[in-house]
C-alpha cells in the first residue's frame, strides 16, 4: 500500500476513515459488554456514534484537557473545514464537532498510533 502522510490528508476524509473506526470499537466494547440482541446493540450504540454523543465526549476530553495539543489542532481543523454536508439530526456545531473527533480518530490511525485510539476509546467507555 502506498505511504500516506495523514498531515496531508483532507479532515473530511480523515474523518471518513475516523468514523468506521470509531464504529468498529463501539460494536466491540457493546460486545464485548455481552449485549447479544441486535436492537440493543443499536440502542446502545447510538449513545456513542450518535453527533451528539461523539460531541459530548469530545467536550470532556477537551474540557478536562485529555487532548494533546496536537490533536486539538486536528479536531479544529475539521471542525472549521468548510462543509456542504447539512446534517439531519442534528445542529451543525454538534455536527462539526462529532466531525472533529471522527477527524482525530482518522488521523491516529493513519498514523498507526493504535495505542492512543485505544486511550481515547477507553476514556470516552469509562466517561
Amino acid at each position: 500500500m502506498n505511504e500516506i502522510n495523514p498531515k496531508l490528508v483532507n479532515s473530511l476524509a480523515l474523518a471518513y476513515l475516523g468514523d468506521s473506526i470509531y464504529e468498529i470499537y463501539v460494536r466491540e466494547y457493546l460486545i464485548r459488554k455481552n449485549i447479544q440482541k441486535v436492537n440493543e446493540l443499536q440502542k446502545e450504540a447510538v449513545k456513542y456514534v450518535s453527533a451528539r454523543g461523539q460531541y459530548s465526549y469530545l467536550k470532556l476530553m477537551i474540557d478536562n484537557s485529555f487532548l494533546t495539543e496536537e490533536e486539538l489542532s486536528i479536531v479544529n481543523r475539521a471542525r472549521n473545514h468548510k462543509s456542504h454536508a447539512q446534517p439531519k439530526n442534528t445542529d451543525i456545531i454538534t455536527y462539526k464537532h462529532s466531525t472533529g473527533l471522527e477527524a482525530l480518530i482518522g488521523y491516529l490511525y493513519l498514523e498507526n498510533n493504535k495505542k492512543r485510539i485505544d486511550e481515547i476509546m477507553n476514556y470516552i467507555f469509562t466517561s
